[in-house]
């Protein structure tokens, strides 16, 4: 009889091989890691290599710096002249709503009148201020063409153009440059706050046009609710003349009567689609260029690309000296 106990059984898997999942989670820790020490080793060489031509780096830097201070000294100043404005309340389109509301039976009149039953909101005026013929029209009245080009062109711009008759620049050039560069419209949704600004060359200038762009919009609006609310008031007119049922006469004259007030609302009003909270004052400073901004991008800037290129010229001149080495 054996006294000695039986040992443990053995693993038939204990002298195995690991199997390819383990493998595969081992070479790829080895690659993360040599992949990781790598990239430390190649950013000390660099930074090794920055630091020892630091002298050219700092150079190349404060060249770049200098010339960025020659070219904010000489660049064109632009100005920016703002006008806040807030929507004007036009009580006889919204008493005019409310009663086409009311009388059902007069929806198809007041259609083929052309009777207006917004509600007053500035998604109209913004959009005349924008158009395309609004733009062109101020441009024209102001005699602005010459100068607008004159802005969107360079040189070789200009001297290309001379020569190909078909590209040389014309209005509608011009409106796109004042659209795009010159002004800029804003609305607050939540308060219905516009904000109108225009940059320019000149401070003056810039405030000038920011006034007369709004007061050239509120003449224009209230010049269209003029010819609508009298074309309105013949029509009602004619209708009033034309009916003999008393209910229909007492609604066309509910409506004439509105007609009637926007009319005279439209006459003695100037700030007809905006009102002016806070009007446009000749600014005191430039808003662009930033000089302090420009210098400091020229600086680093030039100092990233000093470093990268004294960092390849190195890397060229070991690879070189390899080769003849081997040699």
């Amino acid at each position: 009889m054996d006294k000695n106990p039986p040992g443990p059984a053995a693993d038939p898997d204990a002298n195995s091989p690991p199997g390819n999942g383990e493998r595969l989670v081992y070479v790829a820790l080895q690659d993360a890691i040599s992949s990781a020490q790598h990239r430390e080793t190649g950013l000390k060489e660099f930074l090794g290599i920055v630091w020892q031509e630091r002298r050219i780096v700092i150079g190349a830097a404060v060249l770049f710096a200098l010339a960025s201070v020659v070219y904010a000294l000489n660049a064109t100043p632009w100005y920016r002249a703002t006008v806040l404005l807030a929507p004007a309340d036009v009580k006889g389109n919204q008493g005019l709503g409310s009663q086409l509301g009311a009388i059902s039976a007069l929806s198809g009149l007041a259609g083929l009148a052309g009777i207006n039953i917004g509600t007053g909101n500035v998604a109209e005026p913004l959009a005349v201020l924008t158009s395309r013929e609004f733009t062109g029209d101020f441009i024209r009245r102001q005699n602005l063409l010459a100068a607008l080009l004159a802005k969107k062109e360079s040189p070789l711009t200009r001297l290309w153009s001379s020569k190909q008759a078909k590209d040389q620049p014309d209005i509608r050039d011009a409106i796109k440059y004042f659209g795009e560069e010159v002004l800029s419209v804003r609305e607050d949704k939540k308060t219905s706050l516009v904000t109108l600004t225009v940059e320019w060359t000149d401070s003056r200038i810039a405030a000038e046009w920011a006034n007369l762009l709004v007061k050239r919009l509120n003449e224009r609006m209230r010049q269209r609710a003029l010819v609508d609310a009298d074309t309105n008031v013949k029509y009602l007119r004619q209708e009033l003349l034309a009916t003999n049922v008393v209910t229909l006469q007492q609604s066309i004259g509910r409506l004439l009567d509105t007609e009637l007030q926007k009319l005279m609302i439209a006459r003695g009003k100037e700030e007809f689609a905006f009102r002016v909270l806070d009007p446009a004052e000749i600014p005191k400073r430039r808003f662009k260029p930033a000089r302090a901004q420009i210098v400091l991008l020229a600086f680093f800037g030039g100092g990233a690309l000093a470093s990268l290129a004294v960092f390849m010229l190195h890397n060229v001149r070991h690879r070189g000296s390899g080769v003849v080495g081997r040699k």
